[in-house]
């Protein structure tokens, strides 16, 4: 599915997502509060409760009623191999097939401009 064509929902937790893993939103970080993110993200707060749900469903998150949504520990390296398999799996193969298609070479992809 490409981008573009994804559901909001999952594009808010692709968003999340590379956060985490980029360290913006640390282990042991709280996540934005719902309203705030959808207000930061031009987002319905429902559209965002369901992104931070799929966290929640995962083991990404831990809830602490009344304070707030934390990355869970582990999260980070969980998020960067489920991405990587993603990308391995779906997004290499069409990458690959172009790369060959235009004939580039990988000393190409890794030349300094």
């Amino acid at each position: 599915m490409k981008p573009s064509q994804k559901p909001v929902y999952l594009k808010l937790r692709d968003s999340i997502a590379n956060a985490i893993i980029d360290g913006t939103y640390a282990e042991g970080a709280m996540l934005p509060s719902v309203r705030a993110f959808a207000a930061d993200q031009g987002a319905n707060p429902l559209t965002v409760a369901k992104a931070y749900q799929l966290f929640q469903l995962d083991g990404l998150v831990e809830v602490q009623r009344g304070v707030g949504m934390f990355v869970a520990p582990g999260a980070t390296e969980r998020l960067r191999r489920s991405e990587r398999e993603a990308f391995m799996a779906h997004e290499w193969p069409e990458v690959r097939e172009r790369i060959a298609r235009l004939g580039i070479v990988p000393s190409e992809l890794f030349a300094e401009t």
